[in-house]
C-alpha cells in the first residue's frame, strides 16, 4: 500500500474487507494509581492494516466465573478484529476473578465510577498499549475510538456517551462523559430508573436506576431482543432495554433483534452454557451489523451499513428489525 494512502482510507479498506486473520494478546498490564489491582487488558487486532480504529469493549456481570473480564466476549471481538478494529477489554473491578480481592474496596460491588475510568485510563495509554503489543506499534489511529458494552457494560458505555447519572450515596449529577469516543454500541443496556424499576434486585443495584439518558448525545446504536425481559429489574419488559434509544436524544440507531434474549445469541462467549437463547447466526449477523455502524460513524461516507442492514434486516430471513432519529 503506497504511503500516500490516508488513515481513513487504510481504515476503511481493513474495516469493509474480507475478514483478515487476527492476534490477541493478554494481559496488556496498567498500573494504575488508587486502584486496588492493576488493570488488565486483552487486545485483539488483525494481524495486518494500518490507520486502525479502535473499540473498547466493557463486559457486563454474568454469572460465569472468566467471562465477564478480558477472557470474554470473543465471538464479538474475535470479529470485529477480523473486519479491522483494535479490540481492548478490560478487566474491571466488578469481575468475578477480582472478587476475593476488591470485595471490600471503595466503590464496591457495582464500581461503576471505576469501570468508566478504566477506558479513560487505556484511552490515555494507547501508546503504552501499543508498543507492548506485539506487531502492533504503529498501527493504531487514536482519534478514531468508538465503545461497546453489554448489559452492565452498557450501563458503563451510556455513562461515557454522556448519560448522567445521580450519585446515590451524595445526590450529586455526575457526568463522566469521554470525549475521545466518538461512537458507541449499547448490547442489551439498562433502562430508566422511577417506578418502573422495582424487580427484585433493584435495592440491590440502585445505581442502575440513576440514568439520566437525556444528555447521552454521542452517535449509538442500541441492540435489544425482543425476548429480553429481566424481571429481576423491572416489569416493564423487554421494552426497557431500548430505553437508551427512546429516551437519548439523536443521533440514535435501535436494532432490535429477533427472538433474542439477554445474551443476544450468546455474545459473551463461544459456547457458553450462561446463554439462554443460544444461536451463532444471531451472533454473527450481530458482529456484522455493530461493526458496519461503527465503520460508518468513524469513517464518513462507508456504505458498509446500509449494505448490512439489506442484507440482515430485510426480506423474510431478516435476524431483526432497525429504527433511527
Amino acid at each position: 500500500m503506497s504511503t500516500s494512502v490516508s488513515t481513513s482510507a487504510a481504515a476503511g479498506a481493513a474495516a469493509s474487507a474480507t475478514p483478515v486473520p487476527v492476534l490477541s494478546y493478554s494481559p496488556v498490564v496498567l498500573s494504575v494509581p488508587g486502584r486496588p489491582v492493576d488493570l488488565q487488558l486483552r487486545v485483539t487486532a488483525p494481524a495486518t492494516g494500518t490507520g486502525l480504529p479502535v473499540i473498547l469493549l466493557s463486559h457486563g456481570h454474568g454469572p460465569s466465573n472468566n467471562l465477564s473480564s478480558l477472557n470474554g466476549y470473543a465471538p464479538l471481538a474475535d470479529s470485529w478484529a477480523a473486519h479491522g478494529f483494535v479490540v481492548i477489554q478490560p478487566t474491571h473491578l466488578t469481575s468475578r476473578t477480582l472478587s476475593h480481592l476488591v470485595a471490600d474496596a471503595p466503590g464496591a460491588p457495582d464500581f461503576w465510577r471505576s469501570r468508566a475510568e478504566d477506558m479513560t485510563h487505556i484511552l490515555d495509554r494507547l501508546d503504552v498499549i501499543e508498543r507492548t503489543v506485539p506487531q502492533l506499534a504503529g498501527r493504531i489511529d487514536p482519534t478514531e475510538v468508538a465503545l461497546a458494552g453489554h448489559s452492565l457494560g452498557g450501563f458503563t458505555a451510556a455513562l461515557l456517551l454522556g448519560a448522567g447519572l445521580t450519585d446515590p450515596d451524595t445526590g450529586d449529577l455526575v457526568h463522566l462523559v469521554e470525549p475521545r469516543i466518538k461512537a458507541g454500541v449499547l448490547l442489551a443496556a439498562p433502562g430508566r430508573g422511577g417506578d418502573v424499576f422495582n424487580g427484585p434486585m433493584a435495592e440491590q443495584w440502585p445505581i442502575i436506576g440513576a440514568v439520566d439518558f437525556s444528555t447521552m448525545t454521542a452517535p449509538a446504536l442500541v441492540v435489544a431482543g425482543d425476548k429480553d425481559d429481566s424481571r429481576h429489574f423491572t416489569d416493564m419488559g423487554p421494552d426497557w432495554h431500548t430505553d437508551p434509544y427512546t429516551l437519548a436524544p439523536g443521533p440514535k440507531t435501535l436494532l432490535t433483534l429477533f427472538d433474542a434474549e439477554h445474551g443476544l445469541g450468546g455474545i459473551a462467549g463461544h459456547d457458553a452454557a450462561e446463554t439462554t437463547d443460544e444461536n451463532p447466526e444471531r451472533v454473527a449477523a450481530l458482529a456484522r451489523l455493530s461493526a458496519a455502524y461503527l465503520h460508518a460513524q468513524l469513517l464518513p461516507g462507508a456504505t458498509t451499513w446500509q449494505a448490512a442492514c439489506d442484507a440482515l434486516t430485510t426480506g423474510p430471513d431478516a435476524v431483526g428489525r432497525v429504527a433511527s432519529k
